[in-house]
């Protein structure tokens, strides 16, 4: 267990740096970022840790007596369990390398843009159905008979907590992320539900080859149906993935409120004079869509609305630079 902690050593010391900071916690700007980075580099440390000790556990169960044992450590690659362990591992890499570059605010550059589409491609086609599938059917088979997914031999060796780690703890993941970062609807349907299709089929050739080659079942649960149980058990599993696939973007909205909508800015810019501060407005029209904007102000059905009351002017930065941008407005305005 020791040689486990030293090997974390990297991710506990951070940790213990960014909790113990109490100014970071209260006041900061950009307090939502300190808690999502808080949070990525806790669950990396959680999962690194949980992977460590599989890694060790593996040489108690290559030398275990008990059958069962030993073809838990000779399937070990197999189980759907350790693939969404390394599904959240995938994506815990990519956010926190964007939570990087958005304190660096690099957030816009093509790295960024890059690293946002697969981390949310890999979060909504991936991390979301496929956890929710471990844990709901999991915990549901064990409840029935845990002898049909985690037969009590395995308790010999394996410990309580690492089994909740694998099979409770990966929710974690979600309920904070939904809370934190906002993902209303898909990044790329079709690539979101390719990928999703594609490891549910890739999963069912891996257990039923097992089945066929070494005459074994991976899950003892298709060992007590028919096969037309089996089929139809089949055709839940892959029917399950799409719905928790797809139930994820309305809980989504109701947390964080539905899509806002894009408002066009105006092509009269307000520039801001480096030398005195006083904002220098451009006095020419300019036709945008059907609207006149002039003097800093939009001329739409003979009436006149200010651009800074009827478009919001942070509608499309992260949350770390609202803050920034309205700081410096109050900072620079002469009152």
């Amino acid at each position: 267990m020791d040689v486990l902690f030293k090997e974390n050593n990297i991710f506990y010391n951070i940790l213990c740096f960014l909790i113990t900071e109490n100014e970071k916690l209260f006041d900061r700007s950009d307090a939502k970022l300190y808690w999502r980075t808080v949070f990525h580099l806790l669950i990396m440390y959680h999962h690194s840790f949980v992977g460590l000790f599989a890694l060790n556990l593996g040489f108690e169960l290559m030398n275990s007596p008990e059958m069962d044992l030993r073809m838990l450590f000779k399937f070990r690659v197999a189980y759907l369990t350790g693939w969404n362990v390394l599904f959240q591992t995938l994506f815990l890499f990519l956010a926190f390398a964007h939570d990087v570059l958005e304190w660096a605010s690099k957030q816009d550059s093509p790295i960024a843009s890059k690293i946002r589409f697969w981390r949310d491609i890999l979060f909504k086609g991936l991390v979301v159905p496929y956890t929710c599938f471990v844990f709901t059917m999991f915990w549901t088979l064990y409840s029935i008979d845990r002898e049909l997914v985690f037969p009590a031999v395995y308790d010999t060796v394996i410990p309580w907590w690492f089994n909740q780690c694998v099979h409770s703890n990966i929710l974690l993941l979600l309920v904070v992320e939904a809370l934190l970062q906002p993902r209303r609807g898909p990044t790329h349907h079709v690539l979101e539900l390719s990928l999703n299709a594609a490891i549910g089929i890739l999963y069912a050739i891996v257990y039923y080859s097992i089945y066929f080659f070494a005459g074994r079942w991976l899950y003892n649960v298709f060992g007590i149906m028919t096969w037309w149980q089996v089929c139809l058990f089949q055709l839940l599993i892959w029917f399950s993935s799409y719905v928790f696939y797809e139930m994820q973007f309305p809980i989504n909205r109701m947390i964080h409120g539905p899509e806002a909508e894009q408002h066009k800015e105006a092509d009269s810019i307000t520039e801001q004079n480096p030398q005195n501060g006083e904002v220098d407005n451009k006095d020419k029209n300019e036709k945008s869509n059907g609207e006149v904007a002039k003097n800093g102000e939009i001329t739409k059905n003979g009436l006149h609305t200010n651009v800074d009351l009827e478009t919001p002017p942070f509608s499309s930065k992260s949350w770390s630079l609202k803050y920034r941008s309205l700081r410096n407005q109050f900072e620079k305005t002469k009152l």
